[in-house]
């Protein structure tokens, strides 16, 4: 037997409690975290990380990881290379390559200021499916779209698809939704305001992390675990399509 509050309980009726206890769940069905900063926190230090990396090795990393449609001559190498020629890694690595000090500064800053609460609200599991998802996005549209010479990095994207499954949250709970669409609206002005910012890449993300915060937020209650998988897949597997599609036409 084992000693309780009250009284003496048997080893088995302990384990099945023991069971039964379910972890605290939030609105959107992630696990609830005393830091809800943990996965933002990781995913700062790897792109400063990586500028870190930048600013010591130079163009042959950026050469190397940046996303590429296509060229017979890639800067530095001198040899084709690209995501047709089958270097799918550029997709992800792009999403956490900067190569200027301010640029990396905003998309850190903007990383920290929606991190946490998307964090907090989908549990870490989700939230680094939404980034990378968003990232995929957003380099996927600018494969699609721009010219396939035309080199492309930073994590854009995935602010945009944080910002973007923000709003569908945000929406869901009934929230003042006004500084978010100003904050939206200005960084959809950005590109128009000034040269060298690939816009499609911004809105590939945007249009995943609306997709997928609509995934997440309008989930039955019960089944939320499935739907969250399924939204997840189908937006993969839609990115997956668009990039297929784009080397085809490349290679055709």
């Amino acid at each position: 037997m084992i000693s309780a509050a009250v009284g003496f309980q048997c080893p088995e009726c302990v384990r099945e409690g023991s069971r039964e206890v379910r972890q605290a769940r939030t609105v959107f069905g992630g696990a609830v975290q005393a830091d809800t900063t943990v996965v933002t926190k990781i995913l700062i230090v790897i792109n400063v990380l990586v500028f870190g990396l930048v600013l010591i090795v130079g163009d042959p990393l950026v050469n190397r990881l940046m996303l590429l449609g296509k060229s017979g001559f890639v800067p530095g190498t001198w040899e084709p290379g690209g995501v047709a020629y089958g270097e799918w890694w550029r997709l992800v690595t792009a999403a956490f390559l900067h190569q200027q000090l301010f640029h990396v500064l905003v998309n850190m800053w903007a990383l920290w200021v929606l991190g946490p609460t998307v964090e907090a609200w989908l549990g870490r599991l989700r939230f680094v499916v939404l980034y990378l998802l968003a990232a995929l996005g957003g380099a996927a549209a600018s494969y699609a779209f721009n010219p396939p010479t035309s080199g492309a990095l930073g994590a854009s994207g995935a602010i945009f698809g944080l910002m973007g499954a923000l709003l569908v949250m945000a929406r869901r709970l009934r929230y003042d939704l006004r500084g978010l669409l100003a904050l939206l609206a200005i960084n959809l002005a950005f590109p128009f305001l000034f040269a060298h910012i690939d816009w499609k890449a911004h809105l590939g993300g945007l249009v995943v992390g609306l997709a997928l915060g609509a995934g997440y937020a309008y989930a039955p209650r019960g089944r939320q675990g499935l739907a969250h998988a399924l939204a997840a897949g189908g937006v993969f597997l839609l990115c997956v399509a668009v990039v297929v599609a784009r080397t085809l036409q490349l290679n055709g």
